[in-house]
């Protein structure tokens, strides 16, 4: 059974490499993923995994497509994946010594063209950071295309005080989500 990853994340491919996972081909969606307006965040991650596997399972119908979206969240606000500096510092300056939720959702779509999807969340918070501590991290430049502007299996791992939930899915792919997604499809995990 041939899996398509509908990413060009390569932390997502490394994350299904540690469930002994290797794709046959990665193809990213290229969708917009700008929220829309009014979108919440559950509603935005789980959108975007199904617009991605959707867009590719088109391309490649007779194959096994893995999609996921990450929506970094503080209440109703979506954070974006920080492009800038200023972007990055505001986004961790909001985070700061208060806890967030990151949402990872993931959608699989079979060769009989059959969706299935699942979510996992996630609080992470986040010690008070004093402005050396941000400026180290906004050094390690880290931050560049991160949603909330963080990399939680880098650098800002050590500021983070608590984590409840999936460092998988917070990483970028729920590892216990995907697994039981490609069990559930018949992929052959071994």
């Amino acid at each position: 059974m041939r899996l398509v990853l509908a990413s060009a994340s390569p932390r997502r491919l490394d994350l299904l490499k540690r469930i002994g996972v290797v794709p046959d081909a990665v193809i990213p969606a290229e969708i917009d993923e700008i929220p829309k307006k009014g979108d919440l965040p559950v509603h935005h991650a789980v959108r975007m995994a199904a617009e991605k596997a959707a867009a590719v399972h088109a391309r490649e119908v007779d194959a096994l497509i893995l999609a996921a979206d990450t929506v970094v969240a503080v209440g109703r606000r979506i954070l974006p994946k920080t492009a800038h500096e200023g972007e990055a510092r505001r986004a961790l300056t909001l985070l700061s010594g208060r806890r967030h939720r990151v949402h990872s959702a993931v959608t699989l779509i079979d060769a009989k063209g059959v969706a299935r999807h699942r979510l996992s969340t996630s609080i992470v918070t986040f010690k008070r950071l004093s402005d050396a501590e941000l400026d180290a991290y906004i050094a390690t430049g880290e931050w560049q295309g991160k949603a909330g502007g963080y990399a939680i299996q880098g650098h800002a791992e050590a500021l983070v005080r608590a984590l409840a939930g999936s460092h998988s899915g917070v990483v970028g792919l729920p590892l216990y989500e995907t697994r039981a997604l490609l069990r559930a499809a018949g992929y052959n995990l071994g």
